[in-house]
């Protein structure tokens, strides 16, 4: 890598300014007299600054020789005419050129020192009322501590995370490390405990202080939550995982957990060890599901009865006795769980639901679903709109790391009735924020498929719900004729069942191909997608095609099959532009996939859009939603990618966010559907070995399944039963608020 290059200058001109990353295009006029034209990360220089800019010259394809900065210095200005520039460019909100003449024809050189520590005096100039001075002053108050925390945060960070540190705390920031540096690692994305704990110990942090091991066990708690799913740990492993993480003695761990008990940062509940808020979460929950089931009128069984005769009678079909059930059943309380595998009729009872609600004159019934790709088959089998959940809550833009509904509480939806689908994947959290947005006296229905693999996030909420015993709960388990056709479903049935799947018919829309190897699996995978399907079945199959595999790592996993595949459907092209991140290139044209929550970010309509300061349609990318890289903007340091039909603008600083997409995990398969899975099935780690997560990829399949691989596998792998456990005390919680409502489990 080249040597880094100093320029020091003046700012002569802001071109480009994003307020969300601070991205700065400017020129420079150098010392030595050369105008300059700089890129980067610089949300704090303004016209009329003398910069000392810290990077590397770089030569873009159409604006030519630029100069890419990955620090910059900037002094505000001294002399009165400078002094003039920097308030008539805009920097400081209020002032103007005009105001700005009069500012410093009245303070000259003594304008900073007067709007910082005098504002009041602001007052005397001629068309600034004391209102105006006070804006003046924490405007100019704002950008200058925009300065201070780039220029603290640049010791230990990237431009990037510094403006993430700065968007999330603002001028607090340099205080808010200095003070407890671990909070950066439990309220900044991307940022783990071992830089927050650098930090702290290069601060000047006691390896021993209390800050230090309580930041550590908010970490381990947070690690274990959004890696592992547990809402909550044994007592003794927090102590123990956190006293080996930081190389100390176990009972000042112990008495950490104790003093954050007593000021109520941790709950401990038999034995077991929360957070304060996803402890609040699961009692919440357990509350909303009894207050939900208890105050919605029940309708008698000869009325529900009557509902269903007129249905049948009005479509000409009979339906199953367990179908019968789930529809009296969710007529019965307020809140109903229906559970089956694919091909046993769920989206019929949900039609004659939504039909029978409107008989009764419910007529604002909601549909939604954890993902938008989920939401969209729930539309297009029910005939009615769905939306995701997010957009049911109406999420509001904030600086937080979890979301914020517009809908809670407070604002209760309008809905008689709300119908969730593919609730397994639903963690404790939304479901939280779910319930609270649901008034009492409406009727929620939860359908999913419980021998799917858990929620990715914190949590086991559908599993605990029917656990609980507390909820009517209807499991269909019939096959109907017209799905018993399809060998994924017979297939898929017999897994979840125990029973070894047909592996030998060719005929239907399941196949299995018998590969040795790992790296002979891979190379079939490869040429499925990218020569054998399309010859068989035409190139426009290739858009429906997803390669779904159990593991990350191994030469049948993601990471590599996502080099070969991208290598094979999307190769470099001088016509086409790229962004290496990570020691991965993006390509234009390839598929990638977010990998976390971001609630931030804007998208908007596909075509709606024609330049990144339009009003968006909407926020928030979530994890496992998959899109295409439309163009690699380099002059802009983003990249644009269409989701489905959203557009989303995506900065550099975010590609950590994204890993291709032409092959993922099971788990991140969940919720999706495409018309054909390919699936490789070899030798993984023993954890992922299992029944349920070989059940789960199969069904997400529409049209075609195969497998490619060796068929010992899928035997261990249907053998392989685990209860994919997590800790939580969501089962137990509603046990107990039933039980003390006065209701018989």
């Amino acid at each position: 890598m080249d040597e880094p290059v100093t320029i020091s200058g003046v700012v002569e001109n802001i071109i480009y300014r994003s307020d969300d990353t601070g991205y700065t295009v400017c020129d420079v006029e150098s010392d030595a007299g050369e105008f300059v034209t700089a890129v980067g990360v610089m949300p704090h220089v303004s016209e009329g600054e003398s910069v000392k800019l810290y990077g590397n010259w770089t030569l873009h394809a159409s604006f030519g020789r630029q100069f890419r900065v990955e620090s910059a210095e900037a002094c505000l200005p001294v002399e009165a005419t400078e002094i003039m520039r920097y308030l008539a460019s805009g920097s400081v909100k209020g002032v103007g050129p005009v105001t700005a003449k009069r500012i410093v024809q009245m303070y000259g050189a003594d304008t900073f020192d007067v709007i910082e520590n005098h504002p009041d005096w602001l007052a005397e100039v001629n068309g600034i009322s004391k209102k105006r001075a006070a804006e003046i002053h924490d405007s100019f108050i704002e950008h200058t501590g925009s300065r201070s925390v780039m220029m603290f945060c640049r010791e230990y960070f990237g431009p990037a995370t510094s403006m993430k540190i700065y968007k999330e705390w603002g001028a607090a920031a340099v205080d808010i490390i200095r003070k407890n540096p671990y909070r950066l690692c439990g309220e900044i994305s991307g940022i783990g405990f071992t830089k927050a704990d650098e930090i702290a110990l290069a601060l000047g942090v006691p390896a021993d202080s209390s800050e230090r091991i309580e930041g550590a066990i908010v970490y381990y708690l947070v690690q274990n939550a959004n890696v592992n799913g547990h809402v909550c740990m044994p007592e003794d492993e927090v102590a123990d995982g956190t006293a080996a993480l930081l190389h100390i003695d176990r009972e000042k761990v112990r008495s950490s957990i104790s003093s954050m008990t007593g000021r109520r940062k941790l709950v401990i509940d038999d034995g077991m060890c929360y957070l304060d808020t996803y402890y609040a979460a699961e009692t919440s929950i357990a509350k909303r599901l009894c207050t939900l089931d208890r105050m919605c009128p029940a309708v008698n069984s000869d009325d529900a009865e009557r509902f269903i005769r007129i249905l049948e009678l009005k479509y000409d079909i009979e339906y199953a006795p367990l179908q019968r059930q789930a529809i009296t059943d969710a007529l019965r309380g307020g809140v109903m769980v229906l559970t089956g595998s694919p091909g046993t009729g769920k989206t019929t009872v949900v039609k004659a639901l939504i039909e029978i609600f409107r008989r009764m004159g419910l007529e604002n019934i909601e549909l939604a679903a954890p993902t938008g790709r989920a939401a969209k088959r729930m539309s297009e089998a029910t005939g009615s709109d769905a939306r995701t959940i997010h957009r049911l809550l109406e999420m509001e833009y904030n600086d937080g790391s979890y979301p914020r509904f517009t809908r809670d509480e407070h604002n209760q939806l309008e809905a008689d009735a709300v119908i969730v689908d593919e609730s397994s994947m639903i963690d404790v959290m939304l479901m939280n924020a779910l319930l609270a947005a649901i008034r009492p006296g409406a009727r929620l229905i939860l359908i999913g498929d419980s021998n799917q693999l858990p929620s990715v996030g914190a949590g086991n909420v559908l599993h605990d719900i029917i656990a609980s015993g507390a909820i009517h709960t209807v499991c269909l388990s019939e096959i109907f004729r017209q799905a018993k056709s399809s060998r994924i479903i017979t297939n898929a049935s017999m897994i979840n069942e125990g029973r070894y799947p047909v592996l030998t018919d060719k005929s239907g829309d399941f196949f299995f191909l018998y590969r040795r190897s790992d790296d002979s699996i891979a190379s079939t995978v490869v040429d499925l997608c990218a020569s054998r399907l399309p010859a068989a079945y035409g190139d426009e199959i290739a858009d429906g095609i997803q390669v779904i595999t159990p593991s990350r790592r191994g030469a049948a996993g993601t990471d590599a099959l996502n080099a070969a595949l991208q290598e094979r459907l999307n190769p470099p092209s001088p016509n086409k532009r790229e962004h290496k991140s990570r020691e991965i290139v993006f390509r234009e044209g390839d598929r990638v996939m977010q990998t976390k929550n971001n609630y931030k970010l804007e998208w908007y309509r596909d075509g709606g859009v024609s330049a990144i300061g339009d009003e968006p349609d909407g926020i928030g990318v979530f994890n496992g939603d998959i899109g295409r890289i439309e163009r690699i903007e380099p002059e802009n340091d983003r990249m644009v990618i269409i989701f489905d039909d959203r557009r989303v603008y995506y900065d550099f600083a975010l590609d950590g966010e994204l890993e291709h997409a032409f092959a993922i995990t099971v788990h991140k398969s969940q919720g999706s559907e495409y018309p054909v899975v390919i699936i490789p099935v070899y030798g993984c780690p023993p954890q992922l070995m299992t029944r349920r997560l070989l059940y789960t990829a199969i069904t997400r399949a529409s049209k075609m399944a195969i497998l490619v691989g060796r068929d010992d596998i899928v035997m261990r792998m249907v053998d392989g039963v685990t209860d994919d456990m997590k800790h939580t005390g969501l089962e137990k919680r509603i046990r107990e608020q039933f039980s003390r409502a006065g209701g018989a489990l």
